[in-house]
């Protein structure tokens, strides 16, 4: 069994930055597709940006490219999620997700369907 448990949500004003991280415990194994997603009250959840742990490609989001970027620490089983140049309408409860899987990939990682694996989120508000 895999736990994800996601930190750093905040209060911030636009233009400020946060970093977001993601630890998975428990038997999460070596191979696995990780990402952010996001939802804003009475919106669908959307994906941000992913990554694959075994070779740390990366996808983003339209929303989310030059703005933010995912990165891990394979070390500490740790995904994180910089987010700078932060706006109100990335106001949001921003989750991690796992897949166990060889990679992250482009037809699926900004599927929620697609993670079996949720942690509980962090609220992210940037006030204008």
């Amino acid at each position: 069994q895999v736990w994800l448990v996601e930190s750093g949500g905040n209060s911030v004003q636009a233009g400020g930055s946060l970093r977001l991280a993601c630890v998975a415990s428990g038997d999460a194994g070596s191979r696995k597709c990780m990402a952010w997603f996001r939802q804003a009250p009475g919106q669908e959840r959307e994906g941000v940006a992913s990554i694959t742990t075994a070779s740390g490609s990366t996808y983003y989001a339209d929303s989310a490219k030059g703005r933010f970027t995912i990165s891990q620490d394979n070390a500490e089983n740790t995904v994180y999620l910089q987010l700078n140049s932060l706006k109100p309408e990335d106001t949001a409860v921003y989750s991690c997700a796992m897949q166990r899987a060889l990679a992250c990939y482009s037809a699926l990682w900004s599927r929620p369907g697609w993670y079996n694996v949720w942690g509980q989120g962090t609220q992210v508000t940037v006030s204008s």
